[in-house]
């Protein structure tokens, strides 16, 4: 089963387009170890997602235990739920081969996100495993995106827009997808109109601000499907109390189905 296969099956199956990052972080859980807490994030969201992401810096800086809980995680999630690890990696090609066996061997991520700003030969080791997703930074959600990302080329097009355009052209083996982020709209249509059937991993929802109705709009295909919409700070401390599980499965209930009403409406 291929990335995208996977990810429509969890998506149907779920009726869900939110993505929960676990971007878990020790000091504001609730006395509870960092692996316990995923498990009960996991546990009690695993029926309204339709994959789960795990931002590697928050593991990386716990050096070899968070490691280790990271590779507990991944385990953990259930079979039928994708998991895109969130660890932007972008290098020459010898180093991104290690990058991709990394994440996807030895990890056991179903999908990567990879700077493309070092060219084909930096994201090529990750296509070749076709069976994999890969989410190319192409317009992403903070507020410095626009220092590079808005800045127009010899023809006029902005950075991202390119981006957009070479993952089309590198989309041979219909793995890519791409980073847009809900803090810019205009470029999420842009990119959508650019790439309609391409899968978009959209976060800046909640902390950072995004319009959730606009993401919605902008970021699904024709099949109001294939919009990924990342959150995670409103979901996994949604409460900082004992009952943090039961508050992240509110958090992640009420958002599903907020998209979901979005989805029905841009479909009329």
């Amino acid at each position: 089963m291929t990335f995208v296969d996977k990810l429509l099956a969890a998506s149907r199956k779920n009726e869900s387009l939110l993505c929960v990052g676990l971007d878990s972080d020790p000091e504001l859980m609730s006395g509870v170890s960092l692996i316990d807490f995923n498990k009960a994030i996991i546990d009690a969201t695993a029926d309204l997602v339709c994959a789960y992401k795990p931002n590697l810096a928050f593991y990386e800086a716990l050096g070899i235990d968070g490691i280790k809980a990271l590779h507990k995680t991944v385990e953990y999630v259930p079979r039928h739920i994708p998991v895109i690890g969130d660890g932007k990696r972008g290098d020459i090609g010898n180093t991104a081969r290690a990058y991709a066996q990394a994440l996807f061997e030895v990890f056991g991520f179903d999908a990567a996100t990879v700077s493309p700003y070092l060219g084909f030969d930096s994201v090529e080791p990750f296509i070749k495993h076709e069976d994999k997703g890969v989410f190319l930074l192409c317009r992403t959600s903070n507020s410095g995106a626009v220092d590079f990302q808005s800045i127009l080329d010899i023809d006029g097009v902005p950075l991202y827009e390119r981006v957009a355009r070479k993952a089309r052209e590198w989309n041979v083996k219909g793995n890519i997808g791409l980073v847009v982020g809900a803090t810019y709209p205009e470029e999420l249509k842009q990119v959508r109109k650019l790439c309609p059937e391409m899968p978009l991993l959209i976060p800046g929802i909640g902390a950072q601000g995004g319009d959730l109705a606009a993401a919605v709009e902008y970021g699904v295909n024709s099949k109001g499907e294939k919009a990924i919409i990342a959150v995670s700070r409103q979901v996994l401390y949604a409460s900082q109390s004992k009952d943090f599980a039961e508050g992240a499965r509110r958090s992640a209930q009420e958002l599903r189905d907020k998209i979901n009403g979005l989805v029905r409406r841009s479909a009329h």
